[in-house]
């Protein structure tokens, strides 16, 4: 049988009875077990106050006579402390608001801390307590890196329209100023992106930001950027800014399609054209040396000849004032030498008569020209033999009455 079922008044599983199987009642009488309810609250509660105030140092009631302190009469009883609730409340109450002050700061986060909602203090990583509801904490992330884009289409000088795409990577260095300075910080680093990048593209042509100037142009708003942002106070700190692509309107992309393939061929033809230049030069160099190393000859060969002639006439001098009928004449000799040995000769001894003798001079010319090719030079005996012939011939050919011709042939 239950201990709280009717019946039975020796119920001894009955929490709420004595030893003699009674229950508490309201007026401290003694109510048999045949009449068994379910437990009175505040006969509870009063029990559970007695025993706080034992264990707070207070008095709680005293034991009736046959009972055990939980039954019996009231009258023994000590009195009752109407603050202890609320002091209990209170000490429960503290224990959790301090229990709450305690936060833990991560190692990559700083946490600044607002008493009364003024600024006190920046927390750096571990365990901290601050009291809660006067002071509040905000924790701050300041070694993850953060990105922000822009893409836009955009006015160039020459007034062309570019489309331009950005990328920016930046991290938080004062975790104070980025909470407290600027109102969302990060879309003003937006919008200061979105300035200056205009800005730049503003003051560069289109052919430059397409080709060989994006470099440049991101380091132009890299620049511009975190000059904004220091005299903002964001907290921010840039680290890269990348052009991340530079491309003209869709409008116009065939149109500017052809126009790198004709820059493109433009420069084709001027890698040709200079090597064709560099080759001709180097061409032209070389006839250059070519011609002055032989001038060069020429003049030392030209010089070289005019010392030995200078040197010869010298010494001819010097033999023609000793003898001048000997040198004339073999200087004569020497010069006939060299002028028929040269050229082919046809000797005509004509008389008083009026006939007319015609020579094949081409053919002996030819003839004379091949014996010349084939023969080799006279000596200067025979040379002189032979002019000693032809003074004879004419000075004989002069005393004969009748008339005759002759005609010799000779080198």
């Amino acid at each position: 049988m239950a201990w709280n079922e009717p019946g039975g008044g020796n119920n001894q599983q009955d929490p709420w009875g004595g030893g003699g199987g009674r229950r508490p009642s309201g007026n401290g009488g003694n109510n048999g077990g045949g009449n068994q309810g379910p437990p009175d609250l505040d006969e509870a509660l009063k029990k559970f106050q007695d025993k706080i105030n034992r264990l707070l140092g207070g008095r709680g009631k005293r034991s009736g006579p046959g009972g055990d302190g939980s039954g019996g009469s009231n009258g023994g009883g000590g009195k009752r402390n109407p603050f202890l609730l609320p002091i209990l409340v209170l000490i429960v109450a503290a224990v959790i608001w301090a229990g709450s002050g305690f936060h833990l700061i991560d190692q990559s986060e700083r946490g600044v801390v607002f008493r009364l909602g003024k600024y006190t203090e920046t927390l750096n990583p571990g365990l901290h307590w601050n009291p809660p509801i006067i002071d509040r904490v905000d924790s701050v992330n300041v070694t993850s890196i953060r990105s922000a884009t822009q893409t836009d289409s955009m006015l160039t000088s020459d007034e062309n329209i570019v489309r331009v795409s950005v990328s920016a990577q930046y991290v938080v260095s004062d975790s104070h100023a980025f909470l407290v300075n600027v109102n969302e910080p990060e879309m003003t680093l937006q919008n200061a992106m979105d300035s200056a990048l205009r800005q730049e593209v503003g003051n560069m042509h289109l052919q430059e930001i397409l080709t060989t100037g994006r470099d440049r142009l991101g380091q132009r708003v890299f620049e511009r950027l975190t000059a904004y942002m220091e005299a903002y106070g964001t907290g921010l700190r840039l680290q890269t800014v990348n052009v991340e692509s530079t491309a003209p309107p869709d409008q116009v992309q065939d149109a500017f399609d052809d126009v790198i393939r004709a820059r493109e061929e433009r420069q084709r033809s001027i890698n040709q054209a200079n090597a064709y230049s560099q080759a001709v030069v180097l061409e032209a160099k070389g006839q250059k040396q070519r011609l002055i190393e032989e001038a060069n000859g020429y003049k030392a060969a030209s010089v070289s000849d005019a010392i030995g002639q200078t040197n010869r006439f010298n010494s001819l001098l010097s033999e023609y004032r000793q003898a001048p009928d000997v040198t004339r004449q073999r200087l004569y000799l020497e010069t006939m030498s060299d002028v028929l040995s040269k050229t082919p000769k046809a000797l005509v001894d004509l008389g008083d008569g009026n006939a007319v003798t015609v020579l094949p001079l081409n053919q002996m010319q030819a003839g004379g020209n091949s014996s010349q090719s084939d023969s080799s030079p006279m000596s200067m005996q025979q040379l002189e033999q032979i002019s000693r012939q032809v003074i004879d011939q004419m000075n004989s050919g002069s005393q004969q009455p009748t008339r005759s011709s002759s005609l010799r042939e000779g080198r």
